[in-house]
């Protein structure tokens, strides 16, 4: 399967790994570790997250407070936000218009 980002899902990664090595050198390294973990996850096993909305899945990160949010279409993994999870809730949903 192919994973596509959507422009804000990827501004949303690079700002947090951005953030996450401010607040410590090679931390960001780390969060796009955790978060390449997750993405596997997601292309091995598409439908094992649970749905959030009908055909939007969301896949927790394992070590930082985050969840990759994405649907799937035909063979591609859509990745719709990388979303903070102690922030303003469902803030992505209007991406999806």
């Amino acid at each position: 399967m192919k994973v596509f980002f959507l422009p804000t899902a990827q501004f949303e990664l690079d700002d947090a790994v951005e953030w996450y090595n401010e607040q410590s050198q090679g931390l960001g390294i780390k969060f796009l570790d955790d978060l390449d973990r997750s993405i596997r996850r997601v292309i091995a096993y598409p439908l094992s997250s649970p749905e959030l909305d009908p055909g939007l899945r969301r896949c927790l990160l394992t070590r930082f407070p985050f969840g990759v949010i994405y649907g799937i279409d035909n063979e591609t993994i859509v990745v719709i936000a990388v979303a903070h999870l102690h922030r303003k809730p469902r803030y992505w949903c209007e991406r999806l218009e």
